[in-house]
């Protein structure tokens, strides 16, 4: 990935520093387990511990001679531990150590995205009260529905990325998953008891049936998580977007001092970060399909998928980790405009009352289909002659024989329709 787009924390889980440490960590966990069986002896072990070193200059080397990097590590860690090293990968195929280790690197990269989510759930709940009781029209379709508060609706993503959370954990449970068992996973050159051993040691559930590989349909639940998460993240700063339109201007993402919206217009204040998490969760998106394709391989192994993977994997954590973390930062430095909110509200003169008369017409007796289109009238009128619609209601002959203008004045409160908004709110405040 590339830098304009990675945060260091995340380069770290994904560097060829910490791949080939953690295929270190794996090959001596093995044998650590051959010697807990007695098959080699304890001081050779802590000799190969003391005397390996990971030199990745001498891995390209030599991979440049086998093609092969799992090899290529070997015969470096081989060179440095001099006799002994030829206990290294006993037993082994290139699977166990890669699968165990990207389980561990996994769970490393799942577990800050899993910290992005609670820093963005901590902002999302700030504001959501922050604005709990500032007034703007709620939309379908783009167009005006009835009223809602900023805050109810930072209050749904908020609900979202608590599912996230939960989603986000389970995805790592389901990663968190070794195997060694030897070529095509039948444990004929290796015992049972040092794949436990290792697993435990690095607090990884076992893949019981593995095949030579771990089965893919993981790593493919585990993207498809990420891709769900990146969604919810595009949901956000769509609706941010969306809501900056010169037309609307009720929310706007943070614009630094000295920041230029356009090469050539100075007026420009486009919403580009928003535009950027947008844009990024796109590219995870579309490597969930490559995860799904790498499920069906040849038999009980081919190749296929790990090219593939290569890219797909540091990829989409590396890309969800930076755009939870701007999003954040978006939520957080949001500019509200609430002078505009309560000026949209009032756009189309009160119809947003139009569903409460409805229902109190059905309620009194009346048709459902009569009430309706005597409503829709007196709304279309409202809309295309600029007149109050609770007036136009108030002077019409026929609802007054059936509401009185009391009863019409409760209707069109603006608190009654929002005044279960308290109540769910509960939710987020406890």
């Amino acid at each position: 990935m590339i830098p304009r787009y990675t945060r260091k924390e995340m380069a770290d889980v994904w560097s060829e520093e910490n791949k080939f440490k953690k295929y270190l960590e794996v090959e001596i966990a093995v044998l650590e387990g051959w010697s807990k069986i007695g098959v080699i002896p304890y001081d050779v072990v802590e000799k190969i511990k003391n005397k390996a070193k990971i030199d990745i200059g001498r891995i390209n080397e030599i991979e440049k001679i086998t093609n092969h990097d799992v090899i290529a590590f070997v015969e470096q860690v081989s060179e440095e531990i001099g006799d002994e090293g030829k206990y290294i990968h006993l037993g082994l195929t290139s699977s166990d150590i890669i699968d165990t280790s990207f389980a561990l690197i996994l769970r490393e990269a799942g577990n800050i995205i899993l910290d992005d989510i609670k820093k963005l759930l901590e902002v999302l709940k700030d504001k959501a009260i922050q604005y709990k009781n500032t007034l703007m029209i709620g939309r379908t379709h783009g167009i005006h529905a009835e009223p809602i508060t900023l805050g109810f609706k930072i209050g749904t993503w908020y609900f979202e990325f608590l599912r996230n959370k939960e989603r986000i954990e389970k995805a790592i449970d389901e990663i968190s998953v070794g195997k060694i068992s030897g070529a095509v996973g039948t444990f004929s050159n290796i015992e049972l008891e040092i794949e436990e051993y290792v697993c435990d040691k690095f607090n990884l559930k076992r893949e019981k049936f593995s095949t030579q590989i771990i089965s893919r349909d993981r790593y493919a639940y585990f993207i498809t998580i990420l891709g769900i998460i990146a969604s919810s993240c595009e949901k956000v700063a769509l609706q941010i977007r969306l809501l900056q339109q010169t037309e609307i201007s009720e929310v706007f993402e943070p614009f630094g001092k000295g920041q230029k919206g356009s090469s050539a217009m100075p007026h420009k204040r486009n919403p580009v970060l928003c535009e950027r998490v947008c844009g990024l969760a796109r590219v995870i998106k579309k490597n969930v399909n490559v995860a799904l394709e790498n499920v069906s391989l040849w038999h009980e192994r081919d190749i296929s998928h790990s090219s593939a993977e290569r890219i797909i994997l540091p990829e989409s954590t590396i890309l969800l980790d930076y755009i939870l973390t701007l999003l954040t930062k978006i939520i957080d430095g949001m500019v509200v405009n609430e002078e505009n909110m309560k000026k949209n509200l009032n756009v189309l003169n009160n119809v947003y009352f139009s569903q409460k008369l409805l229902n109190c017409l059905v309620l009194k007796g009346l048709s459902r289909k009569e009430a309706y289109e005597k409503i829709q009238k007196i709304s279309f009128e409202a809309i295309n002659k600029k007149l109050d619609f609770c007036e136009l209601v108030k002077k019409d002959d026929f609802i007054k024989k059936y509401i009185k203008d009391d009863e019409l004045n409760k209707i069109f409160d603006i608190n009654e329709l929002l005044k279960n908004i308290e109540k769910i709110f509960k939710y987020i405040e406890k």
